[in-house]
């Protein structure tokens, strides 16, 4: 069962108690991410996140890991486009320890000039390893057209520029603005005592601002755009996407099955077409992501440099397919069971668990149980699927990325 409760200080605590584990996940996760970033601090959510693994009041960088590995934990962060999460999974018995650690973490991190310059090389390693990591960068790059002029087209590492720029007042000053109590989520799945939990964090937040003030972004027009990056590798890479819909929009479920339909299997559409009847790829495959204020539905597929044209001939080719026949009954039912055994499976163990009760509370302010999401997936009809099916069957509308080996005019190729 899935309690939230609201602290005195203003933050929530969402948590899932599991009796029959001897384990628990526990996650601070802060409602703050790219999209929150003025377009001079680009990077500075995912750098504060690095920082504060390096070294609060009481514990160095290096003590700080040997107390996690002194208590067996597993423990890391990462930063999305709308929030922040530092979480640890150990055992039930040392949950305190855990929290304590978390705790010092968010309060008392130094924030050390010589360590912040220190951490900016390591994130310019960080960018250069996604640039190095094709696939990563024509997904990255794609995002940001579709959401160009929208913060959730703001890029999460940053660039070695944008980092060059942020200096420790920027920095501690971003921190004061976006880490309010009122942007914080405790979220916990596992054993442990829901009391002793909430009287753990009720009284260490005072120090935080109450509350940050919501942001208003002006609403732009959506229109394809195009970008090729030229590396010197050995297979192009293509990512083709259109916007989307958000978490909480009334197609979310329908959406989700379709990109299973269309790529998300060994028998899903795209796969049966570009891989194995034309052998134009070994990896292709959809997506639809989605976020509080938007999505985006993503095509992938990383072929031969040559066959660039032939590829994306074959995805307008089920687009097409699509949007004259739509999807069959058999196909609805398959994906129905493949979307709910990868929801299920992932939600056997603790942290899957946190992550989806946190994710949900943090970013959409409300918890869907598994019951919902599995009704959700079962109510699809095949009207709704009609409905997913127009937002996305028409390739004219899609963004285009490509990492490849040398120039090429992706918009004439797109538009056919």
């Amino acid at each position: 069962m899935i309690q939230i409760k609201q602290l005195s200080c203003g933050t929530t605590v969402v948590m899932e108690k599991i009796p029959h584990l001897q384990s628990v996940a526990l996650g601070i996760w802060v409602r703050a991410g790219a999209v929150d970033e003025p377009e001079e601090l680009a990077g500075v959510s995912h750098y504060i996140e690095h920082m504060m693994f390096k070294g609060t009041e009481k514990r160095s960088a290096r003590e700080i890991a040997s107390d996690v590995d002194k208590i067996g934990g597993q423990f890391n962060a990462f930063t999305g486009k709308e929030a922040t999460c530092y979480y640890i999974k150990t055992l039930s018995s040392n949950l305190d320890k855990a929290a304590e650690i978390l705790l010092d973490m968010l309060l008392n991190s130094r924030m050390d000039e010589e360590e912040m310059k220190k951490e900016k090389l390591v994130i310019c390693e960080e960018i250069k390893m996604i640039q190095d990591t094709p696939d990563d960068d024509a997904h990255d790059t794609v995002c940001e057209l579709v959401f160009k002029g929208r913060p959730l087209g703001n890029s999460i590492i940053g660039t070695p520029q944008t980092l060059a720029g942020i200096d420790r007042k920027a920095l501690t000053g971003y921190l004061k603005r976006e880490y309010t109590r009122d942007s914080i989520v405790i979220a916990i799945a596992g054993n442990f005592d829901e009391d002793a939990i909430c009287a753990r964090f009720e009284d260490k937040l005072t120090k935080l601002a109450a509350s940050k003030e919501e942001k208003s972004a002006a609403e732009t027009l959506y229109r394809p755009d195009y970008k090729v990056k030229v590396r010197d590798i050995e297979q192009s890479h293509i990512s083709l996407a259109v916007p989307g819909v958000a978490l909480e929009d009334e197609d979310y479920y329908a959406m989700g099955l379709l990109s299973n339909i269309m790529g998300g299997s060994m028998s899903s559409r795209l796969f049966q077409n570009i891989r194995e009847e034309k052998g134009l790829a070994y990896s292709v495959y959809s997506v639809s992501s989605a976020f509080s204020s938007g999505g985006y539905f993503n095509i992938y597929a990383g072929v031969a440099h040559n066959k660039i044209s032939d590829a994306i001939a074959g995805i307008r080719e089920e687009l097409e397919i699509l949007r004259r026949d739509g999807v069959t009954e058999e196909e609805l039912s398959t994906a129905k069971e493949q979307m709910k055994s990868s929801y299920i499976f992932g939600q056997e163990n603790v942290t899957g668990r946190m992550f989806s009760i946190g994710k949900n509370m943090a970013v959409s302010r409300k918890i869907h149980t598994p019951e919902e999401v599995i009704d959700g997936f079962n109510k699809v009809t095949m009207e709704d699927m009609r409905q997913a099916a127009e937002k996305v069957c028409d390739l004219s509308r899609y963004c285009g990325a490509a990492v490849t080996n040398k120039e090429f005019d992706m918009k004439a190729i797109m538009e056919g």
